[in-house]
């Protein structure tokens, strides 16, 4: 099904909420306009938190890019219905950007705590494009979490933006969070692990994080100064650079995926893009991003520019067997995340 557009009424709430603050009770709103904010919740433009009652703005840019990239892999007859979708949105574009939001830091550093964390996590998603650093200390992840987050997660993985994790051993000894990392690895987001100390954090775009400042993640530093923001970028590359990678799908007791279509590599090294390949090789944007991400951690490339240029000067290097652990790299644990 194609995605359709906000209605009159679901715009002018939108607006409202915006012109509030971008926070607004879920009560309040199902008073005012029941239809309407259930159909902006349906389409992701209000976001509603499963622990608190408030419901948060997400930025209508991205999921105008987002129903453009829909319409794209819908029959060709939706092709030039996708071109106009984002610039359709143009009006609650301005309104967001222009309306002052409530709890939207004023300082390059600020502490905050309770739903005010979860709200701006919403708000910073709502405006990524390109990549997630994460790393997420500790032994198993709640499974509430989870169950919350995959189906997200697996979204931005196919409209192609790019998602880090770093891991501790503990979490290896759990079987739900070895799944839900099988589950996205194999849509591809990488995950590796550390057998270091290192503090919880999350870095959007390289242009804003939220760090735990609390023992108990009550409390959170988010953070927009373009130094602080460097240094985590760079200790989290060191961090990732050390960490060891694992063979989700067999820790998971999953078969392995089905090999790297050479078209694929074909297409890599000549340069062209995540969506210009699944476009030419007919497949959808999830499966040619788990491919992607596994012939980057067999050829150790951060970005796709990188794996281009060595799949170019492979010399007819194979495309990474699913599992196969490259050269020289220790080998991989198993066990459960």
């Amino acid at each position: 099904m194609s995605p359709r557009l906000p209605n009159d009424a679901e715009r002018a709430l939108y607006r409202e909420v915006v012109a509030q603050g971008g926070m607004v009770l879920l009560r309040e709103a199902m008073e005012q306009a029941p239809d309407a904010t259930l159909g902006l919740i349906e389409l992701g433009l209000l976001l509603h938190h499963d622990h608190g009652q408030m419901l948060t703005a997400a930025h209508p840019r991205a999921f105008g890019e987002r129903a453009s990239a829909e319409l794209r892999s819908a029959a060709n007859g939706m092709l030039r219905a996708a071109e106009h979708a984002a610039s359709r949105l143009e009006d609650l574009v301005q309104a967001y950007d222009a309306a002052p939001r409530r709890g939207r830091p004023s300082r390059p550093l600020r502490l905050v705590a309770g739903q005010q964390i979860a709200h701006h996590i919403a708000r910073i998603e709502s405006e990524m494009r390109e990549e997630t650093l994460a790393a997420q200390p500790g032994g198993a992840r709640p499974v509430r979490v989870m169950q919350q987050t995959r189906a997200r997660l697996l979204g931005f993985l196919a409209t192609g933006i790019e998602l880090r994790t770093l891991y501790q051993p503990g979490a290896l000894a759990d079987p739900p969070t070895v799944d839900y990392a099988a589950t996205l690895t194999a849509a591809g987001e990488r995950f590796r692990v550390l057998d270091e100390p290192f503090q919880r954090m999350v870095i959007f775009d390289r242009r804003a994080a939220v760090v735990s400042a609390a023992a108990d993640d009550r409390q959170a530093m988010i953070i927009e100064d373009p130094a602080v923001l460097a240094t985590l970028v760079d200790r989290f590359e060191r961090d990732w650079a050390r960490a060891e990678r694992v063979d989700w799908q067999a820790a998971a007791g999953r078969p392995r995926p089905t090999g790297v279509p050479s078209e694929l590599t074909d297409l890599l090294a000549a340069g062209l893009t995540q969506k210009a390949i699944a476009s030419r090789l007919g497949l959808s944007p999830r499966t040619v991003a788990g491919h992607i991400a596994r012939l980057r951690e067999f050829y150790d490339a951060e970005t796709l520019f990188q794996l281009g240029w060595q799949l170019r000067g492979a010399s007819g290097r194979p495309a990474a067997p699913p599992g196969e652990q490259p050269p020289g790299r220790t080998a991989e644990k198993e066990g459960g995340l």
